[in-house]
């Protein structure tokens, strides 16, 4: 036999033993993946991923936690899912994945539990539970103190006040607020005013472009997000004409210029105005007293009727509280229907006006001023209401001092109470938005009725309004 065949036929069997091993290995791989697909289908769905942010969680609504799972997954009816502490949500389902939206910010410093019952894949198989966990970190804030050694500085700062950290500072600072992204500074520069928006830590200063020389006033922020708002008024202002509390809108997200909110009819200049949370609209009131829902460009304004004050709308909420001549009223802006606001049961003192909180359910916090016979303020007494006119002390204001605003903290955990100590001898500044030399913060937990503490300062950003 010559050597060619002898190495033929050896070539041949090296051929036939490797298709051999290729084919037992691929029946292996096969039946691996096989068993592998039995093996998740007869356990059901399993989370392979998590998706949240607890730290978004708490500062805005809208956060979501997403579950992905190993199949495609039957649509998830929101009666099998129970989030602890109980909070309201919506679901919604996308092949492998479950989202949970919260449509209220979370409570600070909590731990959260979302299960998620009878979740079943498209195919056959049992259904499973899917439990995800996470914990919320505190709460931090920004507030403002005036006339420092260093001059007007804004702070970021936890609840207890131990963690102060100055990020901006300006000898001249009107007000301020925080958006999701950045902060957004009304400040003057001698005569020239000026709105400087940046980063979270103060770093990449930009300014807005003004409509002209004037001054601004009533900077407010959006619920969530980058919407601003501000009124200006020209430098010139004369009875010979000029702009006047002219409302404008712009996003510190970008550098385009501010939109200025037209109205028609009547007086335009604007006396107060809020954002609709979660819309594009927005709650003014005019001069003249009409109170008008419009959006940014002002050109659909729906008719409210008359007011004299706007004293809220609550987040996540498209409810406003309204002061008019007849009352405190709830207005509902998806259909303009109304209410009056619950009558408190044995107020202790002369009624207030009324803030929000988040929830439905959830009540006002409300100010009582009890008044002696000769007209002296003996004290006044920050409460929370509920739905029923139940009234629940919170905090305490001697007469001495005096209560400026109530601001409650966007999951409706605590109310920020800012109070003027010893009015008589506390002299307001100069500012254009003036205020007392020397002003407290107190942060009460609205559940228990526990003060966390008292910060120096004012501006919490909580706030979404200046102090009026």
């Amino acid at each position: 036999m010559s050597t060619d065949s002898r190495r033929s036929r050896a070539r041949k069997r090296r051929g036939r033993g490797f298709a051999v091993a290729f084919a037992a290995v691929l029946v292996a791989l096969v039946v691996v993946g096989g068993l592998g697909g039995v093996v998740a289908v007869a356990q059901g769905p399993r989370v392979t991923d998590v998706q949240v942010d607890p730290a978004a969680a708490i500062a805005a609504s809208g956060s979501r936690v997403i579950l992905t799972t190993t199949q495609s997954l039957q649509s998830v009816d929101p009666a099998q899912v129970e989030v602890d502490p109980a909070t309201p949500f919506t679901v919604d389902t996308a092949g492998r994945s479950v989202g949970v939206r919260f449509t209220l910010p979370l409570r600070d410093d909590t731990d959260y539990r979302i299960t998620i019952d009878g979740v079943s894949g498209l195919g056959a198989g049992p259904s499973s539970t899917l439990t995800e966990t996470f914990r919320t970190p505190p709460l931090q804030a920004y507030l403002m103190q005036r006339g420092t050694p260093e001059g007007d500085t804004i702070f970021r700062t936890d609840l207890q006040g131990e963690a102060g950290l100055p990020v901006f500072v300006h000898p001249h600072i009107e007000d301020f607020r925080a958006t999701a992204n950045h902060l957004v500074i009304s400040v003057r520069d001698g005569d020239t005013a000026r709105v400087i928006v940046t980063d979270p830590d103060g770093g990449n200063q930009r300014d807005i472009a003004l409509p002209g020389p004037g001054y601004v006033t009533n900077l407010q922020s959006a619920d969530r997000g980058e919407r601003i708002g501000f009124t200006f008024s020209d430098a010139d202002l004369s009875a010979a004409g000029g702009r006047e509390s002219r409302l404008f809108t712009a996003s510190a997200a970008d550098d385009a210029p501010p939109t200025e909110v037209g109205l028609n009819g009547g007086d335009v200049r604007i006396a107060d105005y809020r954002f609709v949370p979660d819309t594009d609209s927005m709650l003014v009131l005019t001069f003249d007293s009409r109170l008008l829902l419009t959006d940014a460009q002002g050109g659909n304004a729906a008719p409210l009727g008359s007011a004299v004050s706007i004293d809220g709308i609550a987040r996540g909420s498209s409810v406003a509280i309204v002061e008019r001549l007849e009352g405190i009223r709830e207005i509902d802006l998806t259909d303009g229907s109304e209410t009056g606001l619950v009558t408190p049961v044995d107020p202790p003192g002369l009624a207030g006006r009324a803030t929000p909180v988040p929830g439905a359910g959830a009540g006002t916090i409300r100010s009582f001023a009890d008044i002696s016979t000769d007209g002296v303020s003996r004290s006044t007494t920050i409460a929370h209401v509920d739905t029923a006119g139940a009234v629940r002390p919170l905090l305490e204001v001697p007469g001495s001092d005096t209560a400026l605003q109530t601001c409650v903290s966007p999951s409706g955990r605590y109310a920020a109470v800012l109070v003027a100590p010893r009015a008589v001898d506390n002299p307001f500044d100069r500012y254009q938005l003036p205020l007392p030399e020397r002003l407290l913060t107190h942060l009460v937990e609205i559940d228990t009725g526990r003060e966390v503490t008292a910060l120096q300062g004012f501006d919490l950003s909580w706030c979404q309004v200046p102090p009026q």
